[in-house]
């Protein structure tokens, strides 16, 4: 898509921000790099309670995009986005996270998409950014465990991670947006999928539309970043249970078995062992954030 015309649809790109200003900056950098044409797309930028100002980071780009910049108090990705979502101009919302860099041609692969399916939601695939960070590449293995076991037929999806979706706005909105009872960056994206779906709207998977994902973890964030996975999942299978009048349901302990099988299949550098070792530990925080959350909130 070189040339600008009516067909060419205008797209918003909403990204959440806290506390990451050289995150942000390596972000927007990678969208000024964008081969869409330039008065077809905005950004829009939500700050959400950052101790330090981003408006210097934001200024460098103003020049190359049209960009603005929102502010709210500590709130959550979920209602960040949904803070953005509202300001969009855009006939579809895309969305992507400061610590990720689209490649150059995501928005004309999405497009590409929406001319053929434009009342679905397309969700792309996630590449990890730092294949030498151990944590990083695990945690990029269990994602691509859940693409694959969630989204087995491309045209029939049920997850996608919200670093990496997009979908048309007047959808977004009549569905009310995501979950603001979801504060953490955990459960928020798989809780809207599952609502998107169940009120008859469609998720087509496209791995052309991808995303570099640079989350430098350690141990002890890694840790941290599945235990609060598990506290995002209990609030997930509580409220899918509250709105379809059912019962707390899990995955089978088969979808847990896989999981720790799945590296030994993958074409990864890093010893297969260690990362099913790692899978291992994920899985233990992520349970110790289940019961802690289910604990947490029966007490309250």
């Amino acid at each position: 898509m070189n040339n600008s015309n009516k067909s060419t649809p205008f797209i918003s790109i909403v990204i959440p921000t806290y506390n990451r200003p050289e995150r942000l900056a390596d972000c927007l950098e990678s969208l000024s790099n964008l081969e869409y044409p330039a008065d077809r797309f905005e950004l829009v930028v939500v700050d959400d309670g950052s101790k330090m100002s981003l408006e210097p980071v934001v200024e460098r780009f103003k020049e190359r995009l049209e960009i603005t910049l929102l502010k709210q108090e500590n709130q959550g990705p979920a209602t960040a986005r949904n803070t953005g979502a509202k300001l969009a101009k855009g006939d579809f919302l895309a969305f992507t996270d400061d610590d990720c860099k689209p490649a150059p041609d995501w928005l004309d692969k999405l497009a590409a998409r929406f001319a053929t399916a434009p009342e679905c939601m397309i969700g792309g695939k996630t590449l990890n950014a730092l294949s030498n960070n151990l944590y990083s590449t695990t945690s990029q293995v269990l994602i691509d465990y859940l693409y694959n076991y969630y989204n087995l037929d491309s045209k029939r999806s049920n997850f996608f991670a919200s670093n990496n979706f997009a979908l048309p706005s007047d959808r977004f909105q009549a569905l009310g947006g995501f979950d603001t009872t979801f504060p953490l960056a955990a459960g928020e994206d798989r809780e809207f999928c599952d609502r998107w779906l169940q009120y008859g709207n469609k998720m087509v998977y496209a791995p052309e539309v991808q995303v570099y994902h640079a989350h430098k973890l350690t141990l002890s964030s890694y840790w941290r970043q599945h235990f609060f996975y598990g506290r995002g999942a209990f609030c997930f299978h509580q409220v899918r249970a509250k709105r379809a009048h059912t019962e707390i349901k899990v995955e089978p302990i088969s979808f847990y078995l896989n999981l720790l099988k799945y590296p030994l299949s993958q074409q990864i550098p890093q010893p297969k062992l260690l990362l099913s070792g790692l899978l291992f530990v994920s899985q233990v925080a992520s349970t110790a954030g289940f019961f802690w959350e289910r604990t947490h909130q029966t007490s309250n």
